[in-house]
């Protein structure tokens, strides 16, 4: 229907008659003569509709409006003197039409395209519309390449691309699981995968020696910028190999997927441990771009003469009193706003927060009464304070003066605009723990896959449960988790006792696991691997900052497409064949 898509038109081809179709971005009727912007795929090129040249297309483009379809064909010129447009990439040119077709009319917008300003809801429920930007265009080809770099990559480094099934069985990976009903086997279900790590690892036992999927994954669980109920994550697996040679493959992938896109990767990945991550950034994902980090000051607390702080500091396990400097900060804070930090910390539990203020004269504050000089100046030597500096301090249990610690940091970075712009900071994260106690109850910090830390006997040994250090790793970007794996469990009596660490008994271990467990008596090489999401990868390509633009389709926060209406009731009929009827719950 066309012989030239609009980017593909320039001065080289003034004279000839060419036919283009689209959508019109813009018509403009200057005394006569109609002006119109018509775009396709990515480009816009302008028409020009005069009687003198052709006085039925003329008069066709008197009907036409934003956003209606056209075809039309004309004679290629150049535009004249100073009146090219340097913003269009068809700017030196413009087409005098001869034919033009109204293909399709189109109802007023519901928003103009493009419109930041917008409300979210508007533009998801339009969402079809919403992806005619050219800022959605230039995601999903950004997508689209980042996608083809990861599957060439993959290839030349040997994996083998397997698919592997959607309707699965319900395990305990972490999230809730998506549940299907089936209709065969009324009563029972089946589950989507929250990921293919129970399929990948039964591919290895299967000597797939190296796996690769571009794999969709599905979790119920509480959405946020970053999160979506069903998510797409290049996932990686290959036998006989350790953490090294894993950390390799994602490195070199990464390469590919941002070099071959236009973008700069350092060449040497940075490494942390979790415990160094959590003590020094309150995070296991700490934005590298900027610095900030935390001091642990609790021995100097445990000698002051503020009984909080002291009663804190007795228990130097399961407490923590962290302080926060901020370079210049007395020039840029006023009193004021440094009170004012206390509201932000206590919305993540924190009971208070203490500032000492470095002056001419040393540390000024409402603490200093409690300390001694000499530890007054050991605050001073610990933080590496200089004069017109703040320190702020946490204090509490560890868990929770970490989170919050580490969320104001972001806070006061943000605020001080000192995060950069268009730097991309690598930071793997490794030796994760291997579980977590939360109200009692012992969880895998990753999957109850995970290799742990074996001792030089390839045994499980362990003072403390919350010690013991797993064979996992995360990949961090800018603050953002964007990928993560492990070393596996190979070997069946390993994964038996982390089983039973868990709380999972041989019963419910056979019921949920048994595929596996048998899986690993019949030969399971050593194996690991990795995840990438792909769509927070994307998200932090782009600039954009959230998920839901870079998914075609996306859910709201209340798990709602507000195009399709979904999630929505089913007719009786459907409930009868599935053997279910609904109860309703009371809130």
């Amino acid at each position: 229907m066309r012989t030239h898509y609009c980017a593909n038109i320039d001065e080289t081809h003034i004279g000839q008659e060419i036919t283009v179709a689209g959508w019109v971005a813009s018509r403009r009727d200057h005394g006569g003569v109609i002006f119109i912007d018509v775009r396709d795929n990515d480009q816009v090129v302008q028409l020009v509709c005069d009687p003198a040249d052709d006085a039925v297309a003329h008069k066709m483009a008197e009907d036409v409006r934003d956003q209606f379809v056209i075809i039309a064909t004309g004679i290629v010129r150049a535009r004249g003197e100073g009146l090219a447009n340097p913003n269009l990439k068809t700017g030196k040119i413009e087409i005098v039409v001869k034919n033009l077709i109204i293909e399709n009319r189109s109802m007023p917008m519901p928003f103009e395209l493009g419109d930041e300003k917008v409300n979210e809801e508007i533009r998801l429920r339009y969402r079809y519309l919403d992806l005619r930007s050219q800022k959605s265009h230039n995601i999903f080809k950004l997508r689209s390449k980042v996608t083809m770099s990861a599957r060439n990559a993959l290839d030349k480094m040997g994996f083998l691309e397997v698919e592997t099934p959607i309707l699965t069985k319900s395990t305990p990976e972490g999230a809730r699981d998506y549940l299907v009903p089936s209709r065969v086997h009324n009563g029972d279900f089946y589950a989507l995968p929250q990921s293919p790590q129970l399929f990948k690892q039964l591919l290895m036992v299967s000597g797939f020696d190296k796996y690769f999927q571009i794999a969709k994954c599905f979790r119920d669980e509480d959405l946020r910028a970053d999160r979506q109920p069903e998510f797409t994550q290049i996932d990686v697996e290959m036998s006989f190999c350790n953490q090294e040679d894993v950390i390799s493959v994602a490195e070199n992938l990464l390469r590919a997927i941002f070099s071959e896109n236009g973008f700069s990767v350092p060449q040497k990945f940075n490494r942390m441990k979790y415990n160094e991550a959590m003590e020094r950034f309150g995070s296991d994902k700490p934005d590298m771009r900027y610095d900030l980090s935390m001091v642990d000051m609790i021995d100097i607390f445990d000698r002051c003469d503020n009984e909080i702080f002291t009663s804190i500091a007795k228990d130097k396990k399961h407490n923590r009193i962290k302080a926060l400097r901020v370079p210049n900060g007395d020039n840029i804070f006023s009193k004021r706003q440094m009170k004012g930090f206390e509201d932000f910390v206590r919305k993540f539990g924190a009971s208070g927060l203490g500032y000492f203020q470095m002056k001419e004269d040393g540390l000024k504050g409402p603490l200093t009464k409690f300390f001694k000089d000499e530890d007054l100046e050991a605050i001073v030597q610990r933080c590496n304070l200089s004069v017109g500096d703040v320190v702020f301090f946490g204090a509490g249990a560890k868990k929770v003066v970490l989170d919050y610690m580490g969320r104001f940091r972001i806070f006061l970075a943000e605020a001080m605009n000192i995060i950069p712009k268009d730097t991309f900071e690598f930071l793997w994260v490794t030796d994760f723990p291997m579980f977590e106690v939360e109200e009692g109850r012992t969880k895998a910090m990753h999957h109850p896959f995970t290799m742990p830390l074996l001792n030089d006997e390839g045994k499980l040994v362990y003072d403390d449960i919350e010690e013991l250090s797993s064979v996992g790793y995360d990949i961090v970007l800018n603050g953002y988790e964007i990928g993560g794996g492990s070393i596996r469990i190979h070997k069946e009596q390993i994964q038996q006792e982390i089983f039973k660490i868990l709380g999972i008994g041989e019963d419910e271990a056979k019921e949920k696991f048994g595929f596996l467990l048998d899986a690993l008596k019949f030969g399971a090489p050593p194996h690991g691997g990795f995840a990438f999401g792909l769509d927070r990868l994307i998200m932090i390509m782009s600039g954009t900052s959230s998920i839901r633009d870079v998914i075609a389709f996306p859910k709201t926060q209340r798990v709602q497409c507000l195009l399709t209406q979904a999630p929505s009731s089913v007719d009786a009929t459907q409930l009868n064949d599935l053997g279910l009827r609904l109860k309703k719950v009371l809130s």
